[in-house]
C-alpha cells in the first residue's frame, strides 16, 4: 500500500490491480477482513473461479450477472451477494460500467 493513515485512505492510495480485462480493484486490509472498490467495464468477465475466501458484495452502480455454482441471477444496484469459500464462479458486465464492494476473509494476499 502506499503512505496513508492508518485508519483512513482514499482509494488511489489503496493496493490497485487489474485482475481480468476491464476489471480493477482498489483494497485496503485489516487485521482479519478486506474491502475492495470492483470496477467493471461494460462487458467484462471475471471467468470461472474460486478460491478459499468466503466473499460478500454489494453493487452500488450498473448490472451484473452472477453464475455461482449451478445458480444464475441478475444483480442491480442495491443488490447483495455471498459466496462461500471453495465455490466456483463467473461474474459478467452490463452494457454500462458497473461498481460493486467486495468483502473477503480471510484477507486474500494476492489483492495486496
Amino acid at each position: 500500500m502506499l503512505d496513508m493513515s492508518k485508519f483512513v485512505a482514499d482509494k488511489n492510495q489503496c493496493s490497485h490491480h487489474n485482475i481480468f480485462p476491464g476489471v480493477n480493484i482498489h483494497t485496503i486490509a485489516g487485521e482479519n477482513v478486506m474491502l475492495s472498490i470492483v470496477e467493471f467495464a461494460p462487458e467484462s468477465v471475471v471467468e470461472w473461479h474460486s478460491h478459499p475466501h468466503e466473499q460478500m458484495g454489494y453493487l452500488l452502480e450498473g448490472k451484473l450477472e452472477f453464475f455461482v455454482d449451478d445458480e444464475h441471477h441478475i444483480v442491480g444496484p442495491g443488490g447483495m451477494w455471498r459466496i462461500p469459500g471453495g465455490v466456483r464462479h463467473k461474474v459478467v458486465a452490463g452494457d454500462k460500467p458497473a461498481t460493486a464492494l467486495d468483502v473477503f476473509h480471510p484477507i486474500r494476499d494476492d489483492y495486496l
